[in-house]
C-alpha cells in the first residue's frame, strides 16, 4: 500500500532575462530575506493562492519582489523533484520573459525580498534551492527559440543598423554566427524593411542602412514558426 499523498504546495517563478546593447544579457534576481537560503540570491516566485491562477500568482509574485510588472510570460517547465526545497514538497511551475533592461531600471523588492537586482548571465553569484538548474532550463529555452523564431526584436530600438540585430543574436545565443550566411537569412524572411535613414558612423567606416521590423510579416512568422538555422 502507498502512504497518503503528503501537503504538496504548488510555487511559481519567473526567470526574467534582459536585454541591453552594451551589457548583452543578464537576468533579474532577488536576496532572500528569510530562511531557507536567508540573504543568498534566487529567482523571483512564490506560494500559488488559493483564488489564483498561475499567471496571476507569477504576476504578483514578480512585483511584490521585484516591483516590475512585465506584460507577457511565457510557461516554461515544471520542476517538482522531491527535496528540492527544505521545507515540505513544493512542485514549482517557472516562467520565463524577455524584455530590455533599460525600461526596468527602477527595482524596488518587499515581502521575502531584500533585495532586486540585474546580474549578467556570465556573472552569476550561487543560486538558492534548484535555481540554477531552473535558471540553466531557460537559457537553452531561448537559445533553441531563437533558431525557429524571429524573437527579440522588441528588444532593440525602433530603427536599427544590422550590427545590432547581429549583435542581439549572437548575445542570446552565447556564440558568434556567420555573419554573411546570418545576413542573407534573415534579410530573406522578409521582416525588414530598409528606411531612408543612415546609422551614424563611429569613426571610420560608411554610415550603416537603418532597418525597422515589418511587424505584420513578423507576428504572421511567430505564429507560423520558422527554422533559419544560424
Amino acid at each position: 500500500m502507498h502512504s497518503p499523498v503528503s501537503d504538496i504546495k504548488v510555487a511559481v517563478d519567473a526567470i526574467v532575462f534582459g536585454y541591453s546593447k552594451n551589457e548583452g544579457v543578464s537576468v533579474l534576481l532577488i536576496q532572500r530575506k528569510y530562511e531557507p537560503f536567508k540573504n543568498s540570491w534566487a529567482i523571483p516566485g512564490g506560494f500559488v493562492l488559493e483564488h489564483e491562477s498561475l499567471e496571476e500568482a507569477v504576476q504578483r509574485e514578480l512585483g511584490e519582489e521585484t516591483g516590475i510588472t512585465v506584460n507577457y510570460l511565457e510557461q516554461l517547465y515544471t520542476f517538482g523533484k522531491p527535496g528540492r526545497d527544505p521545507r515540505q514538497r513544493i512542485i514549482s511551475v517557472a516562467y520565463l520573459a524577455l524584455v530590455k533592461s533599460s525600461q526596468f531600471q527602477q527595482l524596488r523588492a518587499s515581502t521575502d525580498a531584500e533585495n532586486a537586482q540585474w546580474f549578467n548571465i556570465q556573472q552569476l553569484p550561487q543560486l538558492a534551492f534548484d535555481h540554477q538548474l531552473i535558471l540553466d532550463t531557460a537559457v537553452e529555452r531561448v537559445k533553441a527559440k531563437v533558431r525557429y523564431q524571429p524573437i527579440g526584436f522588441e528588444l532593440l530600438d525602433k530603427k536599427f543598423p544590422f550590427a545590432d540585430l547581429e549583435k542581439l543574436y549572437i548575445a542570446l545565443l552565447g556564440r558568434d554566427i556567420d555573419r554573411r550566411n546570418f545576413s542573407k537569412k534573415m534579410l530573406a524572411l522578409g521582416i525588414l524593411d530598409e528606411t531612408n535613414e543612415l546609422a551614424r558612423s563611429e569613426g571610420k567606416g560608411r554610415p550603416s542602412k537603418m532597418y525597422q521590423f515589418n511587424k505584420k510579416r513578423y507576428e504572421q512568422l511567430l505564429k507560423e514558426g520558422i527554422n533559419f538555422e544560424i
